[in-house]
């Protein structure tokens, strides 16, 4: 197996992601539902896309928190329910999202 040339350097500032961008997009871009790579696709690890591409962002988290809430709701769940977070660069304001549907729901 061959070694990266990149391997244990800093990344190249071309190769960075402008988190400010992606953060603004989160908020600012909307989906085109009509597109089906801007609707909400789930993979092995939740929730997958880029705000960039219109393909995570906070109409998603907004729509799929509320389903969340309307599904206990109906099923008669009120427990405690524990929300995680990771390290990439959307998850705190999806976690913000997340956290203002859940508490207008009252969960």
């Amino acid at each position: 197996m061959t070694i990266h040339p990149l391997a244990g350097k800093p990344a190249p500032q071309s190769m960075l992601v402008n988190i400010a961008e992606l953060i603004s997009a989160y908020y600012t871009l909307r989906p085109d539902v009509a597109q089906q790579a801007q609707r909400v696709a789930f993979g092995t690890s939740g929730h997958r896309g880029s705000s960039l591409l219109r393909s995570f962002n906070e109409a998603h988290i907004l729509a799929v928190t509320q389903a969340v809430c309307d599904y206990r709701r109906e099923a008669g769940i009120s427990g405690t329910l524990f929300m995680g977070m990771d390290t990439h660069a959307l998850s705190w304001p999806a976690q913000l999202t997340a956290l203002r549907v859940l508490a207008a729901n009252k969960v």
